[in-house]
């Protein structure tokens, strides 16, 4: 069951959003939120005013409105243009936690893969080659939903090479296969 999503002009009530920082933090709630007048002055001494949200175990700046799980980065899309994102929200720079607007673009899923980090278990330094049995560098790449071999080198330079230029001509982000912190994207 897909859950049902704030509209804008309640997450506006909800929360205030610093540009710069790319933070959200509690506005003060009107005392209509509450049942009684103790959970209103309890609630708004406890949150009014502070951050919003906290980084997950994955990266990403993530909270509850409602009980229901939130990613900020959507959140803040929503407030910003008036309504949920219909794809992706990549974070530009492939760091998860900055949630500067400047720093989010809506994406397609096949635009998004375009921009991931390096793994962390990577062992090349290059996302797209790997070392054989034999001690040879073998290099493939993503594209219109397919793996293409692009082929076996002797040296883990050679391989590179061949890489960047399958990225370039795949379309691949600029910043594919940076290691910012060595998270991994969605």
């Amino acid at each position: 069951m897909k859950k049902s999503l704030p509209p804008p002009e309640l997450l506006r009530q909800l929360l205030s959003y610093e540009p710069e920082t790319g933070k959200l933090f509690w506005r003060k709630r009107e005392s209509h939120f509450f049942k009684t007048l103790q959970e209103f002055k309890r609630w708004n001494g406890r949150y009014a005013n502070k951050p919003a949200f906290r980084v997950n175990p994955q990266g990403y700046v993530s909270g509850m409105i409602f009980r229901q799980t939130h990613r900020a980065h959507r959140i803040i899309w929503v407030m910003q243009y008036g309504e949920w994102p219909p794809h992706d929200i990549d974070h530009i720079n492939g760091d998860r936690s900055d949630n500067r607007l400047c720093n989010l673009r809506s994406v397609t899923r096949r635009e998004n893969t375009l921009n991931q980090k390096r793994r962390r278990n990577n062992k090349s330094g290059r996302t797209g080659v790997c070392q054989s049995t034999n001690g040879k560098w073998r290099t493939y790449i993503s594209g219109n939903g397919k793996i293409k071999h692009l082929g076996v080198f002797d040296t883990l330079e050679e391989a590179i090479k061949v890489r960047v230029k399958a990225e370039a001509e795949y379309g691949y982000h600029i910043n594919h296969d940076k290691t910012y912190g060595l998270m991994s994207s969605i």
